[in-house]
């Protein structure tokens, strides 16, 4: 039985243009590592935060990796306690799932100390549950891939419903994170509370035909599905720059391009990887020209393996 883990969970991207709110795919990097070590003092306390800048808590009560591991432990009824240690390899508020990384690697490390007692998907829930402590929503597009790998859909919250889907061979992100912020209150606020149908429908058709590419190999498909007339159009107006960065990404190759989460970061989806290395630095190079924004790039093929254990 172990008495100490070590944790990596992955970033993801969330929504996928089209998929808003019940889409997202994972990423091989960046991520949170997450230390758990058992004790015999029936308490969950977080012990050190590296990486952060010291913007996070040290209470477990509003830390998404404290909150996740209480609840597990509360629901197994498990007599030991935990000491977390976080380390943060991925920028804070950036769109790209931090604090559903952390929850997920958290959740995961807790269930190997515990012997493996839950299958992976009874481990969402208590993600989604630190989810909604620390931004006051339970949302899954996070958390389900960086949990499960690849993409996933989410059918249904109320019951809450995962569905894993296919990855085409190859399939590659490049991810722009411009030096800026966006609060996610912020990019939430700015969304219109109701769509019209004509706006409805094309969404629709859209994640409908983003989730057959997937199945059919289809990339031409699957960059024409790349479409999102919900979100976009507006929290694009809160990232400097985004008209002429997707614009260079969608001209050096792109299949398609959007915003990652609520942003800042931007995402493109390519053919292969060596495609994502190319357009992730044309993207840079625009953030300079567009705004003088500095960024930082990430390049990955679609992670489909989710948390794994890199420390024992």
């Amino acid at each position: 039985m172990r008495t100490s883990v070590t944790v990596y969970a992955p970033a993801t991207v969330a929504n996928v243009a089209s998929g808003f709110d019940v889409l997202g795919f994972a990423l091989h990097k960046p991520g949170d590592f997450v230390t758990l070590k058992k004790k015999e003092k029936k308490s969950v306390d977080i012990v050190a935060i590296e990486g952060d800048g010291g913007k996070l808590s040290l209470d477990a009560a509003l830390n998404t990796a404290g909150v996740a591991v209480s609840g597990y432990l509360k629901a197994a009824g498990f007599p030991f306690g935990v000491d977390i240690i976080l380390k943060k390899a991925m920028p804070l508020s950036s769109g790209l799932g931090s604090s559903a990384a952390s929850a997920v690697a958290a959740v995961y490390g807790v269930n190997l100390l515990a012997g493996r007692v839950l299958p992976r998907q009874e481990l969402l829930p208590f993600t989604l549950h630190a989810e909604e402590a620390a931004c006051g929503t339970p949302h899954a597009d996070n958390a389900a891939p960086a949990l499960f790998g690849g993409f996933v859909l989410i059918r249904s919250y109320e019951p809450l419903d995962i569905v894993k889907l296919p990855v085409p061979a190859g399939l590659a992100a490049a991810v722009v994170h411009p030096h800026t912020e966006v609060r996610t209150a912020d990019a939430r606020r700015i969304l219109k509370k109701e769509l019209r149908l004509v706006d409805a429908v094309r969404q629709w058709g859209n994640l409908a035909a983003l989730v057959a590419a997937l199945y059919q190999e289809d990339l031409g498909l699957l960059g024409r599905s790349l479409q999102d007339v919900v979100a976009e159009p507006l929290r694009s107006l809160l990232i400097p720059g985004f008209p002429g960065v997707k614009k260079t990404a969608l001209e050096n190759g792109a299949l398609g391009c959007s915003i990652s989460g609520s942003g800042p970061s931007l995402f493109a989806l390519c053919a292969s990887l060596e495609e994502a290395g190319k357009v992730g630095r044309a993207m840079q190079q625009s953030f300079l020209k567009e705004v003088s924004l500095e960024s930082d790039l990430y390049v990955s093929e679609v992670n489909q393996e989710g948390p794994k254990v890199v420390e024992d």
